[in-house]
């Protein structure tokens, strides 16, 4: 894409991020010559081991005859009593994973508090995110409500009006389903020609949980809801904003819309919506509505504040797309991924995530050459519908420049498109959807980074 088609925007551009055709052929036929000095010699330091002394932290014995000293000498833990159960009673990760965190960003609207963090896509194995890590979207902060005074409200073309209290709403036949959760605006920085470093930033407002609760037509159906001529819901959230979103009847009839109080096995978090909060499968994160404490039934979408500004697509007519609530088929390699290093060449498993908010994944194709070639990836099981699938590919890389990319394609046939072709339908000036192809650059010197390829 030419830089003179580049979105302006407040935040700063980073063209030598964006390939075009031409880019990428330089990309595979110069790239930059031999390694960091530092991982040459570190390596050669590794390979001459069984010759050369190693030197022991914490004063440990240092062998002078090779091996490795790591099981020549009983570490600690091999001869010592370990720790009881933890005082708090609740686990904790590793000291040694603390890295391992949701990140901040100044990039989204803000209140006086931070309003957004990113799940480390990264480092997360799987397809479940765990509950600690899950990524935040907060409109008015987040509250720890006493669920004992939480109330739950029905009201609009029902039969009868109704409050809920916790109680009564777990007492109700429950189910439990694993579905993702994506914020409208995941990658909205890079549909803006914007390289940020990391998958973290890129598409790390992305989570999939084992969410439980009652589905949200059972309720209705107590309430006695004209499901006839009643062809909304408004949902309407319990924090400062008051959050409010149009939910299609046709999704809740399904029976796939939950009121959910539990995540992951245990009970909701305060930052996901603790007590109560309500489940869309492959609808944008925003109509997830958290502290959900009413359901109204109408005849018409509500045109709410969060629908009618925010979270709306500006064509390249000028028109705006209104209750794009769809998430379409995405995916994205995690690894390797931006920031990453490949210390040498040789065998790697490239793995990543794909979703789709029309049903199941399909397929996944992995390309380590700018999307010239391609090769079908694994899917790992399960593969469910309106959840995150984990795909992998086995991958011997040359030391060579390389761009990674992968492509899905779900159930309905629908495969997730180039930058490219995105943009020829949506222009230049969106925010929210950008369900592009990603893709990575391997530098010869192992280094990866977040490239555009147009």
């Amino acid at each position: 894409m030419k830089e003179d088609s580049i979105n302006s925007g407040r935040v700063q551009k980073a063209p030598e991020n964006f390939l075009t055709q031409s880019g990428i052929k330089e990309v595979f036929a110069e790239g930059k010559k031999g390694r960091r000095d530092f991982i040459r010699n570190a390596f050669a330091a590794a390979a001459a081991g069984a010759a050369a002394p190693m030197a022991m932290a914490q004063g440990n014995p240092v062998p002078t005859e090779g091996g490795d000293p790591n099981i020549l000498n009983l570490p600690e833990h091999a001869t010592g009593l370990g720790q009881g159960v933890a005082v708090e009673g609740y686990g904790k990760p590793s000291k040694f994973e603390a890295n391992l965190q949701r990140r901040q960003s100044p990039g989204l609207t803000q209140t006086t508090q931070a309003s957004v963090s990113f799940a480390p896509l990264q480092s997360l194995f799987g397809i479940v995110t765990p509950s600690g890590l899950h990524f935040e979207r907060h409109h008015q902060g987040w509250w720890d409500i006493d669920p004992s005074k939480h109330r739950f409200m029905i009201n609009g073309m029902v039969k009868k009006n109704m409050v809920l209290t916790m109680d009564e709403i777990m007492r109700l036949p429950s189910v439990s389903r694993f579905h993702f959760i994506e914020c409208g605006a995941n990658t909205a920085v890079d549909w803006g020609n914007v390289a940020v470093p990391t998958v973290q930033y890129t598409h790390g407002m992305l989570s999939c949980s084992e969410f439980t609760g009652v589905p949200l037509i059972t309720l209705l159906e107590l309430a006695g809801a004209d499901l006839k001529n009643g062809k909304f819901v408004l949902a309407e959230g319990g924090d400062g904003s008051s959050m409010t979103r149009t939910i299609p009847m046709s999704l809740i009839t399904s029976g796939e819309v939950l009121v959910a109080y539990g995540q992951n096995g245990e009970m909701l978090r305060p930052e996901n919506g603790y007590p109560l909060r309500l489940i869309v499968p492959g609808v944008q994160g925003v109509s997830w509505v958290k502290y959900l404490r009413r359901i109204e039934v109408g005849d018409k979408p509500y045109a709410a504040k969060d629908e009618a500004i925010h979270y709306i697509d500006l064509q390249p007519g000028g028109l705006h797309r209104q209750y794009t609530n769809l998430q379409e088929v995405k995916s994205v390699v995690t690894t390797p991924s931006g920031g990453q290093v490949l210390l040498d060449k040789g065998f790697y498993n490239i793995t990543g995530l794909a979703w789709s908010g029309k049903g199941k994944i399909q397929r996944v194709d992995v390309s380590v050459d700018g999307g010239r070639n391609w090769r079908q990836a694994r899917l790992e099981t399960p593969v469910l519908s309106k959840a995150l699938t984990r795909f992998n590919l086995d991958w011997v890389w040359d030391g060579k420049p390389a761009i990674i990319q992968s492509r899905a394609q779900d159930e309905t046939g629908h495969v997730q498109p180039t930058y490219q072709q995105l943009r020829g339908v949506r222009g230049t000036r969106s925010i929210y959807h950008n369900n592009a192809i990603q893709s990575w650059l391997v530098q010869e010197n192992g280094e990866v980074k977040n490239v555009q390829v147009s």
